[in-house]
């Protein structure tokens, strides 16, 4: 593939509180993820620059969006993260590529812009140890 845009997701999904993935696609504005990698520095007194092992991966993610609180949409889906603890699905694709996560959602944060905008900004973590890995 060439170089592209990031218009026109295919998949942005998210398992509700009983496990049914949402296409939520529709009400996600922007979104921010990382799939770092944690290091160790091993430098010894014998070296002139820096020695590092590459240790554990792990993930995150910022869903922002527009409040939608409509039958399987981004409130039915969130609404619960404040009060449980169950790992979601995360599906993301764009250009046929894809990275899929179960992530531990933290927070559900509305804001009431003084405009009247009533958005969110959903952080989320990586849950269950795999290794983030795009197919």
């Amino acid at each position: 593939m060439a170089k592209e845009s990031g218009i026109g997701w295919t998949t942005c999904s998210v398992d509700d509180a009983a496990g049914t993935p949402r296409a939520i696609k529709n009400d996600i504005t922007n979104l921010q993820f990382a799939t770092p990698r944690a290091t160790q520095d091993v430098t010894g007194i014998d070296k002139s620059a820096m020695e590092r092992l590459l240790l554990l991966a792990d993930f995150s993610v910022t869903l922002n969006g527009v409040f939608n609180d409509g039958a399987a949409a981004s409130h039915d889906v969130f609404k619960t993260v404040p009060s449980t603890s169950v790992a979601r699905t995360l599906a993301l694709t764009v250009s046929g590529q894809s990275l899929n996560n179960e992530v531990l959602f933290t927070d559900y944060p509305l804001s009431r812009s003084d405009s009247g905008e009533l958005t969110f900004a959903v952080p989320g973590v990586l849950a269950d140890g795999t290794v983030p890995t795009w197919t």
